[in-house]
């Protein structure tokens, strides 16, 4: 079992930077592949990106790819969503989410959810 709190949410300007932390209390996270999630309101939760340490494999999204990044203190037990060059589109509700095995996008295959940051970006 493994909890997940996501924190860093806030209110940014287009062009902007945000980091946001998922910290981890249980297992290590390096015993788990972790997704980062977004849901803006009245659509789908979509894939952000996702990383599993183990294999060394980072997949990211195409609106992701080249702006956010994702990296881990294991002193934390905290992975961190670094996201750059914010575009009001981005502005979502955003989790960070852990399972077992590989990387997928799809938010039915992973186990442990924390409970959101809400990240909004202004124009």
């Amino acid at each position: 079992q493994v909890q997940l709190v996501e924190s860093g949410g806030g209110l940014v300007q287009a062009g902007g930077s945000l980091r946001l932390s998922c910290a981890a209390s249980g297992r290590a996270f390096s015993n788990y592949t972790i997704g980062w999630f977004r849901q803006a309101p009245g659509k789908e939760r979509e894939f952000v990106l996702g990383r599993s340490w183990s294999a060394d494999i980072t997949y990211y999204s195409t609106f992701a790819k080249g702006r956010f990044s994702i990296s881990r203190d294991n002193a934390k037990n905290t992975v961190y969503l670094q996201m750059n060059s914010l575009k009001p589109e981005d502005t979502a509700a955003y989790y960070c989410a852990a399972k077992s095995g590989g990387i997928y996008g799809n938010p039915r295959m992973y186990d442990y959810w924390g409970q959101g940051t809400q990240v909004t970006v202004s124009s």
